[in-house]
């Protein structure tokens, strides 16, 4: 039985680690921009990389050092961000961990406003986004947008699929994905354990 897109879930990941700063942003927008040419998704590629902006300037607001560049022996693990690009079946997600817990907010911004547009820009562009408490600390900021065309890397390991035996593959339906999903699950645990 040959698999098809159908029946296979890919799960792509691509993170990277900054220091909340200023800089963090151009850093963030040119990986987004890497990651999503590298997974033939360019299509997707300026929302997304507005949406990462955005949210990594609230994290770099809420944790690092949004007006100056600090010297190397200020930075400590309270500066250090997480950004995150995930594709799971047809969605892909823009996720931002910081350790401050405090929930963004939605300012009300007025037509001679500066700023606080950040949030409503995000809110244009994706179809969902939300906030959750890490269990490692702080929280994740997220936004998500349904893919109409799947991502496609070449085959060197970045990209995981669910492979079992034809002799024990469950039938097809939800507990198969729940199945896939949560296998899929433990082995990025795994492996994060290792880092």
């Amino acid at each position: 039985m040959n698999a098809t897109a159908s029946t296979v879930r890919t799960l792509h990941v691509s993170r990277l680690h900054l220091v909340a700063v200023a800089s963090a942003v151009p850093v963030a927008r040119e990986f987004v921009y890497q990651t999503l040419k590298y997974w033939r998704l360019d299509d997707y590629a300026d929302d997304t990389a507005l949406m990462m902006s955005e949210l990594v300037s609230n994290a770099v607001k809420a944790t690092g050092f949004p007006g100056r560049q600090p010297k190397p022996w200020e930075i400590t693990a309270q500066h250090v961000m997480a950004i995150q690009l995930r594709v799971v079946g047809d969605e892909l997600f823009v996720e931002v961990w910081d350790r401050s817990s405090d929930e963004p907010v939605k300012q009300t911004v007025t037509a001679e406003a500066e700023g606080g547009r950040g949030l409503h820009l995000v809110e244009a562009v994706a179809e969902k986004w939300g906030t959750y408490l890490s269990p490692a600390g702080g929280k994740i900021v997220w936004a998500m947008k349904t893919l109409t065309m799947l991502p496609s890397p070449p085959l060197d390991g970045s990209t995981l699929q669910l492979r079992v035996p034809d002799d024990l593959k469950p039938q097809d339906g939800p507990v198969k994905d729940q199945a896939s999903i949560a296998l899929m699950q433990r082995v990025l645990d795994g492996l994060r354990q290792l880092l």
